[in-house]
């Protein structure tokens, strides 16, 4: 026999979903089995797996020590270790400055990720042990493009990633980007249009009118600093479309400097002969928070930050595009 003292962090979930997690090798007939035959309890009652679970519940397996390790099989991927550029940390959840050419998600298999980042941060600081991982994984609630730097939260716990990830899925939440595009833009402009996706070359097309399946998508744009070559602009996405503000500002002439994909070549090339920069200088440099739920109401309204990349500062100060507002220290 073996017992299962739920915690906080496995708290709020259903039973059936834990006992997935616990026994992730056995078939779904096994488990509801074991249910229907109260070899599996739950306060020590019969329970047919929908209950909610509570802090403090003690779930009892009679079962064999070996069927249980058949059924159950904990992998951790061993990765490089990375100083995460940690920003914000409590005990739900934590925000990290990722920086350009780090993977938010796996692509494939072997990929290593900041979601394999953050488990073997929390791992190695003992807030999260391997028995842990059996009935919870932290995870990334946002994601950013491999070239893309700046803020990403996670949930460290069930209830961090939840709610953290709900506010995203929901666009309640603010999210404020930095860039720096070739040309001359004026005045603060919100600027509309459609997006269509192409998934077999992962890229998109903006068109000023609607296409059959596009999506509409509106972009915020503020100048900050010119020098009449280039523009340091802070974005708000209003619409949150995969590559859209990339796309968006190239369709209107302004690409992104940097950017391999929808960027103008001769640009490329120049700032990264002058400055050493080989992807899209784009930041997500702030993030503030909406009316959070409980436990995470103490996070309402908070706002986070991110410093932009040295490699950011240093085509701002080349070319004269140091703003008042102290945009080259993060915002």
């Amino acid at each position: 026999m073996r017992i299962i003292t739920v915690s906080q962090n496995e708290a709020g979930q259903r039973l059936n979903k834990l006992l997935e997690k616990y026994l992730n090798l056995a078939p779904k007939s096994f488990v509801y089995k074991m249910l229907r035959k109260k070899n599996i309890t739950l306060n020590g009652k019969k329970c047919d797996g929908s209950e909610k679970l509570a802090h403090g519940d003690e779930i009892k397996l009679f079962l064999a020590d070996e069927t249980i390790e058949k059924f159950s099989k904990v992998s951790v991927q061993t990765v490089k270790k990375v100083s995460l550029d940690i920003v914000y940390e409590d005990d739900h959840v934590l925000f990290i400055n990722k920086p350009s050419g780090m993977l938010s998600q796996k692509a494939k298999e072997n990929d290593e990720s900041l979601v394999e980042y953050v488990t073997d941060y929390l791992l190695d600081s003992g807030q999260l042990t391997r028995e842990d991982l059996q009935t919870f994984r932290p995870g990334i609630c946002n994601r950013l493009d491999r070239n893309t730097s700046g803020l990403v939260g996670a949930g460290k716990s069930l209830a961090g990633l939840q709610l953290l990830s709900e506010v995203w899925k929901d666009r309640t939440i603010h999210k404020y980007y930095q860039c720096i595009v070739a040309g001359k833009l004026e005045g603060q402009q919100e600027i509309q249009g459609f997006l269509k996706k192409d998934g077999r070359t992962n890229q998109v097309k903006v068109s000023k009118t609607e296409l059959p399946d596009s999506l509409p998508i509106r972009t915020e744009c503020e100048p900050l600093s010119t020098n009449g070559r280039y523009t340091l602009l802070k974005v708000t996405l209003i619409t949150g479309r995969s590559h859209q503000i990339r796309a968006h500002l190239a369709s209107i002439g302004h690409p992104i400097v940097g950017d391999m994909k929808y960027g103008d070549a001769k640009v490329n090339e120049e700032v990264r002969s002058r400055y050493g920069i080989r992807s899209q200088l784009l930041h997500s440099y702030k993030t503030v928070l909406p009316a959070m739920r409980e436990p995470l109401s103490y996070l309402s309204g908070k706002e986070v930050t991110a410093p932009l990349p040295q490699t950011f500062c240093r085509m701002m100060a080349g070319e004269g595009l140091l703003a008042d507002s102290g945009v080259g220290k993060g915002g």
